[in-house]
């Protein structure tokens, strides 16, 4: 193999890793929109059932007895 061949070659692969690089790095800033978007609905969930216990008169540490 000589010298011209073995650019093109480490040219192409270059190529190749930076479009794989690339794709890798999108994917990742999609599931930290994702991560983000979950982080904001789990806030509101604890929120919500927060409220619910307060409007049922349920304070943070009480629980049904056992029997319940």
């Amino acid at each position: 193999m000589d010298l011209e061949q073995r650019v093109v070659e480490l040219e192409s692969r270059l190529a190749f890793q930076d479009d794989t690089i690339a794709a890798l790095n999108d994917e990742l800033v999609e599931q930290q929109r994702l991560i983000e978007r979950m982080q904001v609905q789990m806030k509101e969930l604890a929120r919500r059932l927060e409220e619910g216990a307060n409007q049922f008169g349920l304070a943070e540490g009480d629980a049904p007895p056992p029997h319940y």
